[in-house]
């Protein structure tokens, strides 16, 4: 056979559910090139199906003018999660977000509905009022905050929030301040705390759902609560967490981790309606376990993960003799919580003998 006889291969002959498969394994860069090819891939790559979920954390040189090509030409309804790299640490700095591309976004993207956003100074702006209305989760990781930004402003405040989880990992600037708006939030089921070294005890008490003149005052819709120390500075926040002393009635989910949830993991035994409690990545003691874990009855799910359990070889503490430290420590908690689920997950023992 002579080469010429062969047809060559036509990317016009596929059908298109297959080349927008194909097209769905580039990045956002990636897409935007691909569109330039023809007229035909410029249509294909505005198909809604490949912009469901926008990932640009990996793109670096993202700015102003490319976040409004994107709104103008390729976002549109089929948009669910967005995922935004700020300027926090570009060395070039300037505003990232404004209000009237927030506010573009909103219009062309009526599903929008996660968020995140990662080194980002939002000091330039008002409130997370002039955020997208469909937000079910805002996640930020490493930005700033101006003082009033969970606030609600006068003219909306008969508003609804729809906003139901919220992260904040590594957001310095977060304060009880900002911690005390969120009481407004009628929606929030879930919240996650991260590194947010200036919430304080008190903080944390203020905040807490309790029996007020009026009903149930402060978080009282929150079910799941995250607070996790991994950076240096995490003492403040240690102390924080005796903040969990108030009760926070309704919470049944809580989640401690890093360097010392000792404190935490104490005032956790005062959570009545706490369901389920993980603990990952920290150091805990058999007797800290044992003492602070057999006063939640209702316990229903205890999970450990990456964590390193520092059992006393002599005299044991534990229920039974012998055996593997972890063993011991399970039969020692399912005695205590009958009706409780135990969960290990790449965890290891540290043997004290003194």
């Amino acid at each position: 056979y002579k080469m010429d006889e062969f047809n060559v291969c036509n990317l016009d002959f596929f059908p298109e559910n297959i080349l927008i498969d194909v097209l769905s394994f580039l990045n956002v860069r990636e897409l935007i090139r691909a569109g330039r090819v023809c007229k035909k891939w410029k249509r294909l790559v505005k198909d809604q199906r490949l912009w469901r979920n926008v990932d640009l954390t990996s793109w670096k040189g993202v700015t102003s003018r490319i976040l409004w090509l994107l709104v103008r030409q390729y976002l549109g309804c089929g948009l669910r999660c967005l995922r935004l790299r700020g300027l926090l640490l570009s060395a070039r700095g300037g505003t990232f977000l404004s209000e009237s591309w927030l506010k573009s976004l909103s219009a062309k993207c009526p599903r929008l509905g996660k968020l995140y956003l990662l080194h980002t100074d939002l000091r330039s702006l008002p409130s997370f009022q002039v955020l997208p209305p469909t937000l079910v989760v805002l996640e930020l990781c490493g930005c700033e905050l101006p003082r009033d930004f969970f606030s609600k402003t006068p003219s909306s405040h008969a508003e609804r929030i729809a906003i139901e989880r919220l992260v904040l990992n590594n957001v310095p600037s977060f304060t009880d301040q900002h911690l005390q708006s969120l009481t407004s939030w009628d929606s929030l089921r879930g919240l996650v705390l991260r590194d947010t070294f200036r919430l304080t005890a008190n903080g944390l008490r203020s905040c807490a759902a309790k029996d007020g003149i009026v009903g149930v005052e402060g978080l009282s819709r929150l079910k799941f609560l995250e607070i996790g120390i991994t950076g240096r500075q995490g003492y403040q926040l240690q102390m924080a967490s005796l903040g969990l002393g108030a009760g926070w009635l309704g919470l049944e989910e809580l989640s401690l981790g890093g360097k010392e949830v000792g404190p935490g993991l104490l005032c956790s035994s005062r959570l009545k309606d706490l369901k389920s409690l993980c603990l990952w990545s920290c150091t805990l003691s058999e007797m800290q376990i044992v003492r602070s874990c057999r006063m939640l009855r209702g316990l229903r799910t205890l999970k450990f993960l990456d964590v390193i359990f520092q059992i006393r070889q002599d005299p044991p503490v534990l229920e039974g003799e012998g055996g593997d430290g972890e063993e011991n420590l399970r039969r020692s908690l399912a005695a205590h919580l009958p009706s409780c689920t135990l969960i290990f997950s790449n965890c290891s023992v540290q043997i004290n003998a003194d």
